[in-house]
């Protein structure tokens, strides 16, 4: 499933560049992250990187986007069009 930030956030700008498909921006009163293009770092890392590196805790999933991994790598390839490895 996205990640999605809550309202707990602090606006510590760590999360943001840490994002490898550049899906964290900030939002009109804190960030936000675009369901469309949250991976929860599959195909990139093992872990989401935004998750680790907040200092509050703030960013659970998305019930609004539930996926599975199968789906999560399918957006991860069409994001970075890259091939499945074989």
């Amino acid at each position: 499933m996205a990640l999605m930030i809550t309202d707990e956030c602090i606006n510590c700008d760590v999360c943001e560049p840490e994002c490898p498909n550049d899906a964290i921006s900030a939002g009109e009163t804190i960030y936000v992250i675009d369901p469309q293009r949250c991976t929860e770092c599959v195909g990139h890392f093992d872990e989401p990187q935004c998750v680790q590196i907040c200092p509050v805790a703030c960013i659970p999933g998305n019930p609004e986007f539930v996926e599975d991994q199968g789906s999560l790598f399918a957006k991860y390839i069409r994001l970075t069009q890259a091939s499945p490895a074989a």
